[in-house]
Formats: structure tokens, C-alpha cells, sequence
């Protein structure tokens, strides 16, 4: 696993062992950053179910201000640790122990966020619609005016057009994963004429 672009480029990452985390593929990610373009630069990015931290810390390297790391796997937050502090990375990063939901629940944002990124293990299906269901509920402490939610799965597993307010405005296959993109939808009460 290596970063694929930016003040990184080419650096090797450390995985966790064993099976339990899976890294999102290095084509899957350059596609991701494709897609994103400049927002990536300056942008407050928020990982969830971030095993490795492969996708945070590429959102630093292309010039993301900062990333907030969720991830509760041991093995995955030992491997996060080390791959921020081989870096040098820390300063601009942020590592929660715990899970997504706990987090999105409890924790409070110093700032809202302009990207956030969520990958539970694809056999978790329910943790998407939590997870995306939290960030609705709370869009205005999580997320910026403008902001995207990308959500990772299965290509198979088709997520619902809309959770609450978070509507879906893309979604791209490849492989046999699949990224859908959410952004806020306006309320017919706050459209101006």
C-alpha cells in the first residue's frame, strides 16, 4: 500500500495484519482524488472506519488542512499511529479509539468538515445507514456548508438514494467496490429566488 499523489507520493504505508481491516485499493483511491480535484486543497477531511488511515493521510498529502481519524480495531490504530508518525504527520492529525458511531454521537467538532469518508467492513451493512444517518442528524456540527460524504462498499450493495436530508449525487463503480456520494439537499424553506 503506498500513497499515490502529492508531498507523499510513492511512501509506503503499513497494513494491519490479518484479514479483519480491508485497505481501500490504490486505483480505487486515485479515482476518489480524482473526483474530488482542488476541493481536496485546504479542506477539513473527516475518515471513519479508517483501518490504515490510507485515505486521510492521502487527503494530506494532496493538500488537505486536516484529517480526524476514527477507528476502534487495535491493530488498525497501531498501524495508523505508525504510519502518521513515519510520516511526520501528526500536527494535522487527529486519531480517535473508538467507533464511529461513539464518535459522531459523543465527540464534538472543533470545526465542521468539508469531505468525510466512510468504509465500514462491507459484511456491516448496517453501519452505513448509522453512520449516515449521525452525520444528517447532526449536519450542522459535522459538516460545512457544501460539504460531500463519500461512502465505500460493495459494488453489489446498493445504499439508499437519500438518508434524511443527505442525498445521493453520484455514484461510480469499479471493481467490485463502489463509491456513492452524498451532499446535503436543500429544504424547499431555504432555496432563495
Amino acid at each position: 500500500m503506498r500513497i499515490i499523489a502529492g508531498t507523499y507520493r510513492s511512501r509506503l504505508l503499513t497494513a494491519p495484519a490479518g484479514m479483519a481491516t480491508r485497505p481501500t485499493s490504490d486505483r480505487l483511491r486515485e479515482t476518489l482524488f480524482d473526483v474530488l480535484g482542488a476541493r481536496i486543497q485546504g479542506a477539513a477531511f473527516l475518515d471513519l472506519y479508517a483501518g490504515s488511515g490510507a485515505v486521510g493521510i492521502e487527503a494530506l498529502s494532496r493538500g488537505g488542512a486536516r484529517t480526524a481519524f476514527v477507528e476502534r480495531a487495535r491493530g488498525a490504530l497501531k498501524a495508523l499511529r505508525e504510519n502518521l508518525a513515519r510520516l511526520g504527520i501528526s500536527r494535522v492529525a487527529q486519531v480517535y479509539a473508538m467507533s464511529a458511531a461513539r464518535f459522531l454521537r459523543a465527540a464534538e467538532a472543533a470545526q465542521p468538515f468539508d469531505l468525510v469518508f466512510l468504509d465500514p467492513p462491507y459484511e456491516a451493512s448496517e453501519e452505513y445507514e448509522a453512520a449516515l444517518m449521525l452525520l444528517e442528524n447532526a449536519a450542522a456540527r459535522w459538516l460545512v456548508e457544501g460539504a460531500v460524504v463519500i461512502a465505500e462498499h460493495r459494488r453489489n450493495q446498493r445504499l439508499k438514494d437519500r438518508y434524511g436530508r443527505l442525498e445521493q449525487t453520484r455514484l461510480l463503480e469499479q471493481g467490485d467496490a463502489a463509491l456513492s456520494f452524498y451532499a446535503l439537499a436543500v429544504a424547499a424553506g431555504e432555496r432563495t429566488r
